[in-house]
């Protein structure tokens, strides 16, 4: 028996796992039914449909912090801060969602904490980090009490400038440990050791909030599984699950960290290094550039209503899946979303109990899905779409067909605006990237989003919905590791002090993980004097000289110029201001490598089709008629289907519209365009 890694994704309908042969490379796939009220259970139940195997290592991507956070399951969370400083929730940061011209009102976050269960300690540091006034350890054995009676029992501590010493924080940790021994606590200067007093106080209670349930489903499936596993990470990297229990907040994107990666090695391979990526599920849309083979990184990320001030790939995502419900607003007419009828009950089509049309609901009544998902696992019942879509067709006055249409015509908008809010925050041309599709329902809009945006292509892989399992055995160890120094006047000295200790940290912490020579990857953010935010570029390795602060600057003035449209490389006026200075550490792993065509016969030619001819079926496009429907398991290298059609295949369907021809690559993806395939060479 071969030794395997397996991947495990748990999305909000289905859990995707992927197995890959450590000698052979040969990839085993399946998927089942996630189970949200333990979402363990769909976990052990997809990993029990692979049999019997010789199980090396289990990667997991998981939606357990993000289901907390999406849906405000957040209560008996205390606060505690610096004397003087326990408004800092309210002052929070001034937000004007609609644009300054059609608000009347500063908007501001709702309190992740009720004001009654914030507590103050004294002591101050200055922001060197310097003991202004000593910490009050009788009041911090006061605080400890209070909420101890009252059984509060997970705890955030940020205090004020602790990024710049850990000292008072680190002995409020020692008072709760010893007075109040249940509580659970998150350290700012743990979870974020970056200045912004209120991004850093939410991002440590958002870890604080989400470390109870997180270490119950880590023990849970720990227990299932009977062998250590690690887990996805939003920055792109993966954990032991050991580690993770301790920092959960870096779980946040932790599936949708995974597809991007895993679309990026696949589109790579096949020629295209920069793409727009989407992963569509059942319950919502992820999309994310990557640029030259890597995703974009932001720390400017948020998770529903709290922003989350970590490392994450720049992943926006809207609720535009397959279960998204379709509904009449107030004023009649149709939306789409974001609410989704999820994997329970579903779709009135999954006939289990499900009372509203959904996306996946439209798409079959208009043919352009089969009457089954999963091979015929799990069937649908067209009559019971058919008649929530005649019923909200009466009640807007349409036919049915244009009421389904109507549906995936709002849903692709709501795709192509998350593509346009990404692209275009990065200073980025939405027609130069080709968009690679994955998930469960990411191909079913393909040609729309081609129209809607004018893009060159649309990609879908092989297998497009275990492209996040399978994003899961691509991706390196690695954490990430951050200390605030301001300065316009940087000491390189000073900074490959910094850089030491932070290199340090995560050597120790990766040589816990198994790795003896981990690699570094130092960046640093910066701004112009005067600015309130910063611009991250990459740092070279090697000693800090004048040569390594000149490329660092040069870096700097060339993305603000690519983001922003200007810069001041050539100004004596505008000073750089240097903010933060970051290393990632990262364990290096064996990438599957991405085969060729896996379903290419050995006596299939290339640009030879199917041996038999497609079956055909009603379809709905922009008119009923007969469309064939190809099994994708028969296109080899080079075979070109032109629409109207459909491909099909175990976990997804690619609806080919009239006017649009899909051609099979070497690696066997679906490359989807506008036109007849002579146009495109």
């Amino acid at each position: 028996m071969r030794s395997v890694r397996i991947g495990v994704d748990t999305g909000g309908t289905f859990t995707d796992v992927v197995a890959v042969d450590e000698q052979t490379g040969e990839i085993v796939t399946t998927k089942t039914p996630s189970t949200p009220a333990n979402p363990a259970d769909g976990f052990a139940a997809g990993v029990a449909k692979l049999g019997r195997l010789d199980v090396s290592a289990v990667v997991h991507g998981t939606t357990v912090a993000t289901n907390q956070l999406l849906e405000d399951r957040i209560s008996g969370l205390g606060f505690i801060t610096t004397e003087g400083f326990e408004f800092v929730l309210e002052i929070a940061r001034q937000s004007v969602p609609d644009g300054y011209g059609n608000s009347y009102f500063w908007v501001k976050p709702p309190r992740i904490v009720p004001v009654h269960l914030v507590r103050t300690v004294g002591g101050r540091l200055d922001h060197l980090g310097n003991e202004v006034w000593p910490f009050a350890e009788e009041q911090a054995v006061e605080v400890a009490r209070w909420y101890r009676a009252r059984g509060i029992t997970t705890i955030g501590v940020c205090f004020l400038h602790s990024y710049a010493n850990p000292g008072h924080e680190r002995r409020m940790r020692d008072v709760l440990a010893r007075e109040h021994p249940e509580a659970v606590v998150s350290l700012s200067s743990d979870v974020l050791r970056e200045y912004r007093e209120y991004e850093r106080s939410v991002t440590t209670l958002v870890d604080a909030a989400v470390k109870p349930a997180m270490r119950r489903y880590l023990a849970d499936v720990s227990a299932r599984l009977g062998m250590p596993f690690s887990v996805m990470k939003s920055n792109g990297g993966i954990l032991s699950a050991r580690e993770v229990a301790h920092q959960p907040i870096t779980t946040v994107l932790s599936g949708p960290a995974a597809g991007a990666l895993g679309a990026a090695l696949i589109a790579s391979t096949a020629g295209h290094p920069s793409v727009i990526t989407l992963d569509g599920g059942g319950t919502s849309t992820d999309v994310a550039v990557v640029v030259d083979g890597e995703p974009s990184i932001t720390t400017e990320g948020s998770v529903g209503r709290y922003p989350c001030k970590i490392p994450m790939i720049d992943i926006v995502t809207v609720g535009a899946g397959g279960g998204s419900v379709a509904w009449i607003s107030p004023e009649g007419t149709l939306k789409v979303g974001p609410r989704s009828a999820g994997a329970d009950p579903g779709p009135l089509c999954y006939r289990r109990g499900g009372t509203e049309v959904t996306v996946t609901d439209a798409h079959v009544y208009l043919g352009r899905i089969p009457p089954h998902l999963l091979g015929g696992e799990i069937p649908l019942d067209y009559d019971a779409a058919r008649m929530g879509i005649q019923a909200l067709a009466d009640k807007l006055g349409l036919t049915p067909e244009r009421t389904a249409a109507g549906i995936l015509e709002i849903s692709a908008f709501n795709q192509s605006n998350a593509i346009r809010r990404l692209t275009v925050k990065r200073g980025l041309d939405v027609r130069d990237f080709p968009l690679v599709t994955f998930g469960g329902s990411g191909p079913l809009l393909a040609c729309r989003l081609i129209d809607i945006l004018g893009l060159p292509a649309v990609i879908v892989p092989p297998e497009p919905g275990n492209v996040s399992a399978f994003g899961l055995l691509t991706v390196d160890v690695k954490n990430d590791y951050v200390r605030t120094y301001v300065t316009r006047e940087l000491s390189l000295q000073a900074a490959a002090r910094i850089f030491g200790e932070l290199e340090g940290q995560a050597a120790e912490e990766l040589a816990r993980e198994g790795f003896a020579e981990p690699v570094f990857a130092r960046s640093a953010d910066l701004r112009y004097y005067g600015q309130a935010y910063e611009v991250r570029v990459p740092a070279p390795a090697g000693p800090l000289d004048e040569e390594w602060r000149a490329e660092v600057l040069a870096r700097f003035h060339d993305a603000h110029e690519k983001l922003y449209g200007y810069g001041y490389r050539d100004d004596p006026r505008q000073t750089v201001e240097w903010v933060n200075l970051r290393v990632s550490g990262i364990g290096p792993i064996t990438r599957p490598a991405v085969r060729r065509n896996p379903y290419q016969r050995p006596d299939q030619q290339p640009g030879e089709g199917a041996a038999e001819e497609p079956a055909t079926r009603r379809v709905v496009f922009e008119e009923a008629g007969e469309a064939p429907i190809h099994q994708r398991a028969a296109l080899g290298h080079g075979a070109v289907v032109e629409g109207p059609a459909v491909i099909e295949e175990y976990g997804s369907t690619i609806p080919i519209h009239p006017g649009f021809t899909a051609t099979v690559d070497e690696y066997g993806n679906v490359e989807v365009r506008r036109g007849p395939a002579e146009a495109h060479g």
